[in-house]
């Protein structure tokens, strides 16, 4: 039963979609702000990028107050904005040692290198015009004083970067050129230098694959100049095995821990033998423990106390369309679940003595909070929010319709997906009873991405005004292991569309929502999605599409390296290209749609949206 749904009396009754809400478009909008990246400085304070919509996006390196209930404060001053290019979708756009942090910066994605509370970035890379060279999840190097990065060479062409793994100086005030450590491959993530050995370990892939299809995991040794001498390959390598290995980390002792899903389909923690270089299980679990990764620098475990004695990694884990966090204990292979507020969680970094997260949930908007536990680390003992994404959105929260966690049949007899409905709901409307509402179907980008139930104005926008919202995780969603996200392998445009309009008859059947009033919404691949929804069936009566896809063949034709073959693992030959792309059968479109396009965006092209809108004509 919807939290809100008990009682009605003393409200007025009114159509569905009618109802008046202080749920404003400017009031979505203002809530736009998100954070990326967590690290802790010297002092045991976290910084994190905040982007603000009131400064056209900026993106804003920002600390910890030092006293509770105090005011963030900026690092980075006006002028710069630290944001990474990298691979088009950037993140990992910082790294902090001590008081000394590096940053790329937005405007020429050179880095830089600050110390908290100086005004004075001073750079370290050569001025390329143009940002032709991308730097991104770098980490200091203690044993050589230099910084290792992900650096994504744009000089001889950027259609085809060269990506390596490269070393910048920042002992001295000396721009030098980085120094090449680690290339060869398509693709590299994750850099992590052992604190103990001069030693590294990495992630890297090559194409046709994304990193969640197949990737590697090395490590390299240094010589005594600093170079990698000699490397093993950890995890991927063997032919037998399909898996995905993602997030490295050493523990204080030299320990290499990290992600894969070579077991049972999901993502989950591993741990390297270096002497028999094998590695096991930590904690065996039908769930996932990271997620694709789009951008840079995601940080779903860490190691709970900055000593060797320590044997905790705090970590989290999606299972049913939920996030949960807790402590496992590495020695034991014992995890113990945390209780806090938060239903979904996208990071995770240790502090002292505490652990911060970002996350949010059905009635708290996308948050940064920190958490302290327990001597034993079993029991949260306080849970306090450090960022919100909207410091105001409690204003409305009489207005907010809460997520049911929905599993549907798909026209694949005995299989399911997954969605979060909300029924519509005012504090001060309510529909008649006979009548039922209507209904907006959300389709998420990526595809490979996962809708999740949290507090969103732009949900709330809807349900508020008397319309009832459901978000789909299709099959090719991630967050339900590697056989649901595979489904659309081939399929996109045929899986993706099945699932929505299955989606909306279940909720149809099942008495929620109006069978004649459906409509269907959403943003870059969700809009494609959306397009091929409507000319390819007849369940919608209405759609808009944001920046979304009408023609696979020109997205494919003009897609950046990173996704160069992604779409090709999603659709397949030259006929499917055709017979899926919305543009080329705009005759079928039989009710009205809507096209939304930024003239910015360089990977959803504005001229698709200008075809379509002439060819329609």
């Amino acid at each position: 039963m919807h939290p809100h749904a008990v009682g009605g009396a003393g409200k007025a009754t009114a159509p569905y979609g009618s109802w008046e809400s202080p749920i404003s478009a400017a009031a979505v909008s203002a809530a736009g702000r998100t954070a990326e990246g967590l690290a802790v400085a010297g002092d045991g304070r976290l910084v994190w990028v905040e982007t603000r919509p009131e400064e056209g996006g900026r993106a804003v390196l920002v600390k910890e107050p030092a006293e509770p209930g105090g005011k963030a404060r900026d690092v980075t001053p006006q002028g710069f904005a630290v944001r990474s290019l990298a691979q088009e979708y950037g993140g990992g756009a910082f790294a902090v040692q001590g008081d000394v942090v590096v940053f790329s910066n937005y405007s020429d994605q050179r880095l830089y290198k600050q110390t908290i509370g100086d005004n004075l970035p001073l750079p370290l890379t050569p001025d390329y015009a143009g940002s032709v060279v991308r730097y991104a999840d770098g980490v200091f190097d203690p044993h050589f004083h230099r910084f290792v990065t992900i650096m994504e060479d744009h000089r001889h062409g950027s259609s085809n970067p060269i990506t390596t793994i490269a070393a910048v100086r920042i002992s001295n005030r000396d721009i030098e050129e980085p120094t090449m450590l680690v290339s060869g491959n398509d693709f590299y993530a994750f850099p992590r230098v052992d604190p103990t050995k001069k030693r590294m370990a990495w992630i890297e892939w090559s194409n046709p694959n994304m990193s969640w299809d197949k990737s590697q995991l090395w490590v390299g040794y240094f010589n005594e100049k600093g170079e990698v001498q000699k490397r093993i390959c950890v995890a991927g390598g063997d032919p037998t095995l399909v898996e995905s290995p993602t997030e490295p980390k050493w523990s204080s002792k030299g320990e290499l821990f990290f992600i894969t899903d070579r077991r049972n389909g999901f993502w989950n923690i591993y741990k390297w033998d270096e002497q028999s270089n094998l590695v096991t299980t930590l904690y065996s679990l039908d769930a996932e423990f990271s997620k694709p990764m789009w951008i840079f620098g995601v940080s779903s475990y860490d190691f709970l106390g900055k000593d060797d004695s320590s044997h905790k990694i705090i970590c989290c884990y999606r299972q049913n369309g939920k996030s949960y966090v807790g402590v496992l204990d590495h020695d034991s292979d014992s995890f113990s679940k945390i209780d806090i507020p938060f239903s979904s969680v996208n990071n995770i970094v240790s502090g002292d003595g505490s652990f911060y997260i970002e996350g949010a949930s059905a009635s708290l908007p996308v948050s940064i909070a920190k958490v302290t536990l327990d001597e034993k680390r079993t029991i949260a003992t306080d849970f306090s929010i450090v960022w919100s994404s909207s410091e105001d959105v409690a204003k409305f929260k009489s207005y907010f319709s809460f997520p049911e966690f929905v599993e549907f049949p798909t026209v694949i007899p005995g299989q399911h997906a997954y969605a979060y409905f909300y029924a519509p709901y005012n504090d001060i409307f309510q529909g008649s009873s006979d009548e039922k509402p209507p209904l907006l179907v959300r389709t998420h980008g990526g595809p490979t991405d996962e809708a999740r139930g949290v507090l969103d104005l732009s949900v709330q926008y809807w349900t508020s005004r008397g319309w009832a919202f459901v978000d789909v995780n299709y099959g090719g969603s991630s967050g339900y292991g590697r056989e649901f996200r595979e489904r659309l392998l081939g399929q996109w445009g045929v899986v993706d569309v099945n699932d929505c309009c299955s989606c909306a008859a279940f909720l149809v059947g099942t008495g929620r929502v109006d069978g004649q009033r459906l409509c269907v919404t959403g943003e870059s691949a969700g809009g494609f999605t959306t397009l091929a929804c409507l000319a390819f069936r007849q369940t919608f009566k209405a759609g808009s599409s944001l920046y979304g896809i009408a023609d696979l063949a020109s997205l494919r034709a003009g897609m950046h390296k990173f996704e160069a073959y992604y779409i090709d693992n999603l659709v397949g030959n030259k006929q499917a290209y055709f017979e899926r792309s919305p543009i080329n059968f705009v005759d079928k479109f039989s009710c009205p749609v809507i096209l939304f396009q930024g003239l910015e965006d360089t990977v959803r092209l504005y001229h698709q949206i200008r075809q379509q809108k002439y060819t329609r004509r």
